[in-house]
């Protein structure tokens, strides 16, 4: 028996993410076969996540956020300042916090690494009261961020990157 047993987890969704509109049933059995009892939320739009966390966490000895990126550095702070442990199944387009983690994408096998109750410390930095983490950067890479079509992201998944980088050096 592992130190997970019994213990109570928020599930977030964000069916907005790239995958967000799989079935996370699976996953949710896996979960609950490992021994947490899952509470399953959705939210609409990324500042929501917060929210949710601040609200529901006497429900919770741990979050888990089902999205991609944007989706977990939304939760990020909200996570710190209520002391519950995060997991991340990764459902968006990139997912570059959970490939650096090494978290599987598969998302039954991104359960399995929670159920098994690894953990890892992140730092969080703060510019301008604005707390970040997974990346901080100037120059071309944040042009890129600022110039990705939202729907090219949608149309053409991780692709739509390169298309907004050919856009950002022409």
């Amino acid at each position: 028996m592992n130190d997970i047993t019994n213990r109570r987890a928020l599930l977030l969704i964000n069916p907005k993410a790239r995958r967000g509109q799989e079935s996370i049933a699976p996953v949710v059995e896996r979960l609950e076969a490992g021994g947490l009892r899952v509470s399953v939320e959705t939210f609409e739009a990324l500042p929501e996540i917060a929210r949710d966390i601040v609200r529901l966490r006497h429900r919770a000895d741990l979050v888990i956020v089902c999205g991609g990126d944007g989706s977990v550095s939304s939760a990020a702070v909200a996570v710190m300042e209520s002391g519950l442990p995060m997991g991340i199944i990764p459902m968006g387009t990139a997912n570059d916090l959970a490939r650096t983690l090494e978290i599987p994408l598969d998302l039954g096998k991104a359960a399995d690494v929670i159920v098994e109750g690894g953990r890892r410390l992140i730092d969080i930095g703060t510019v301008n009261g604005h707390a970040f983490f997974n990346v901080a950067s100037i120059g071309l890479s944040t042009d890129l961020a600022q110039g990705l079509d939202p729907a090219l992201k949608k149309r053409f998944g991780r692709f739509g990157y390169a298309l907004a980088a050919m856009k950002v050096l022409t």
